[in-house]
């Protein structure tokens, strides 16, 4: 597993269906060593904190194998590293091969998989194309958020070393299916509350969504 890119950028304004928006969404790949710290990397800023970043989603990486994807879905559309707003461009690294709670080490750094991505509109703005969003979550290519554990510093280049694996075994890709297209599957909802490593807010819904389905 290998660390493709790193990808940075600060908040900036756009005009978006004629009105000004701030978003950090617009990420360019750098060069060199950068650190990774507890809520974000250096020369890299979140602009609504209220659903962006937080030590829940410090980093967000997405998989350099995706790209291939979305040449396809989206022909003649300039792919860059970082257009998905992802920090990390990874490879080796799929959602339905990582747990929430899997341990990784880039570098000097020690992060952690939290999460997937839910989109906003922001990708909205990031492409041009209102149809997006919906595309994104259809694809099953969410990526994945990342908590820091230990800070330290990450390049282009760097090998990502799995440390430890989730005993709970609930990947990124169960955790997207639950929102998106199993909400029923009561036997996942049961085992996804119980992963600590997994951020409250979503064991909470989960939580809901098992109290809402009738008992077998």
């Amino acid at each position: 597993m290998k660390l493709i890119s790193v990808n940075v950028g600060l908040p900036r304004e756009v005009i978006w269906k004629g009105r000004t928006v701030t978003t950090g969404i617009f990420k360019e790949p750098v060069e060199g060593r950068v650190m990774v710290r507890r809520l974000n990397i250096d020369g890299d800023q979140q602009a609504d904190l209220s659903v962006h970043g937080g030590l829940d989603k410090a980093v967000y990486g997405y998989p350099a194998e995706h790209y291939e994807y979305w040449r396809n879905e989206l022909p003649g559309m300039k792919l860059p590293w970082g257009m998905f707003g992802e920090n990390l461009t990874t490879e080796g690294l799929l959602e339905d091969l990582v747990n929430i709670g899997d341990r990784f080490r880039i570098g000097s750094s020690v992060l952690m998989a939290t999460q997937p991505r839910m989109p906003c509109y922001k990708l909205q703005v990031k492409f041009g194309r209102d149809d997006i969003v919906k595309r994104f979550l259809r694809s099953g290519r969410p990526g994945f958020y990342f908590s820091v554990l230990t800070e330290g510093e990450v390049s282009a280049g760097d090998e990502i070393e799995l440390i430890s694996r989730d005993a709970n075994n609930v990947t990124i890709t169960d955790i997207t299916h639950l929102y998106v297209s199993e909400r029923d599957n009561l036997d996942l909802l049961y085992r996804a509350v119980e992963v600590e490593a997994l951020p409250g807010g979503w064991r909470d819904y989960f939580q809901h969504q098992i109290e809402k389905l009738p008992r077998r």
